[in-house]
C-alpha cells in the first residue's frame, strides 16, 4: 500500500474517543472545529478515535453520535454514512498505520524500546510538567529497527527520534508557537509491538489520509503538535493548520472530565435541556452577538476565531438550564 496525502481545502474534523459520554468541553471544541470547517467551505469529517482498547466502550461509540447530533451538528463523511476516505473508526484502520511504521522504520526514524515507565523516571533527571512525564534519556536509542527481531518475547515500543532543536508553527488561535519536543519528553512511542500504533502516529496518518486542512482542538494538546509536526516531515506531508482554543473548566476552576456527570450532554438531554440554548451559551462564551437560542447553522456567518476569549470559559449550567 502506498501513502499518500490528501488535500482538501478548509476540511476539518470531529474526532471524538468513545471513553464515555461528551461533556459540554467537548460540544465547545467540536462546535468551533465545525464552524470553522463550515464556514471554510470544507466537507467535516467525523472519526471515532477508539485506539485505546482498555478505554473503549461499543457503546460510547453510538452515544457520541447521539450527542453530536442533539447538540445540532452533522459531518460529511463519518463511520455512519461513509465517505472517499473510510473505513471512519481507527480500530479498522490498523493496515493503514502498519504501513506508515514500517516506511518509519525503512528510514530508520523509530527504534525498539524496552524501558518500563519505571525504568524512565528512575534514569531522567531534568525537569518535566507534570502532565507530560518524564522525558525518555534515550537508553534504547543505539538500537536499529533491525533490533526488534532479536528481543524475543520482550515487550518494547517504536520510539520515533526526536532531531534536535525546537519546532515552530503559526497556530491559527495562538499565533507563533515555538516548542522543543526533545525536552518535554524527547524520543515518543508511535506504536507497540503486538498491540498496535500510538495515538501520534495514527492521528497524522489519518489526518494526511483524508486531507484534514484545519485541526482545532483544545490547547491541552498542544505538546503533542511539534511531534505531530515532526512526522509529518518524516512522510514528507504538508501538515494541516493547527489551532488550539481554551478549555472549558468548572465553578471550581478545574477542567471538565467525562466523570463529571452532571454536564454531560446525555444528562442534560435527559433532563430535557433545550439544545439551542446550551449553543446560545456557547455561541456567547465565544463572543459571538447573545441570543438565548441558536443553532450551530445560526453562527457560521458571524463566526470568528479571533473573537473567542484566550482564558478558559467557566462553565455556568443555570445559563442553559433556567425555565425547565
Amino acid at each position: 500500500m502506498t501513502l499518500r496525502q490528501e488535500r482538501r481545502p478548509g476540511a476539518g474534523r470531529l474526532a471524538p474517543s468513545p471513553t464515555g459520554g461528551l461533556h459540554v468541553g467537548h460540544a465547545r471544541s467540536f462546535l468551533i472545529a465545525w464552524l470553522a470547517s463550515r464556514q471554510a467551505g470544507g466537507p467535516v469529517v467525523l472519526r471515532i478515535e477508539d485506539l485505546d482498547a482498555s478505554r473503549a466502550r461499543p457503546e460510547a461509540a453510538d452515544s457520541v453520535l447521539v450527542d453530536l447530533r442533539w447538540l445540532g451538528l452533522d459531518w460529511d463523511e463519518g463511520p455512519d454514512v461513509d465517505g472517499p476516505f473510510g473505513p471512519y473508526i481507527q480500530s479498522q484502520r490498523r493496515t493503514i498505520y502498519e504501513e506508515s511504521l514500517n516506511q518509519l522504520k525503512a528510514a530508520e526514524l523509530v527504534y525498539p524500546c524496552t524501558c518500563t515507565r519505571a525504568d524512565i523516571e528512575r534514569a531522567a533527571s531534568a525537569p518535566h510538567a507534570e502532565d507530560e512525564g518524564p522525558t525518555y534519556p534515550g537508553t534504547c536509542a543505539n538500537r536499529s529497527a533491525a533490533d526488534a527481531a532479536g528481543l524475543g518475547d520482550r515487550p518494547f515500543a517504536w520510539r520515533f527520534r526526536v532531531p534536535a532543536g525546537p519546532v515552530a508553527w503559526d497556530d491559527l488561535f495562538l499565533g507563533t508557537r515555538e516548542i522543543d519536543p526533545a525536552r518535554i519528553g524527547g524520543d515518543f512511542i508511535v506504536g507497540r509491538n503486538g498491540q498496535g500504533p500510538a495515538y501520534q502516529l495514527a492521528v497524522v496518518v489519518d489526518d494526511a489520509f483524508m486531507g484534514i486542512d484545519q485541526v482545532i482542538r483544545g490547547d491541552d494538546l498542544v505538546p503533542s503538535t511539534p511531534r505531530q509536526l515532526l512526522l509529518y516531515r518524516a512522510f514528507g506531508w504538508t501538515p494541516p493548520r493547527f489551532g488550539h482554543v481554551p478549555l472549558v473548566v468548572g465553578p471550581d476552576g478545574r477542567r471538565l472530565a467525562k466523570r463529571d456527570g452532571s454536564i454531560k450532554l446525555s444528562a442534560l438531554r435527559d433532563a430535557g435541556v433545550d439544545p439551542r440554548r446550551l449553543v446560545g451559551s456557547l455561541a456567547a462564551s465565544l463572543g459571538a452577538p447573545s441570543s438565548t437560542r441558536s443553532s450551530p447553522g445560526d453562527l457560521i456567518s458571524e463566526f470568528d476565531l479571533a473573537e473567542i476569549p484566550t482564558s478558559a470559559w467557566v462553565a455556568s449550567p443555570a445559563a442553559w438550564s433556567d425555565g425547565l
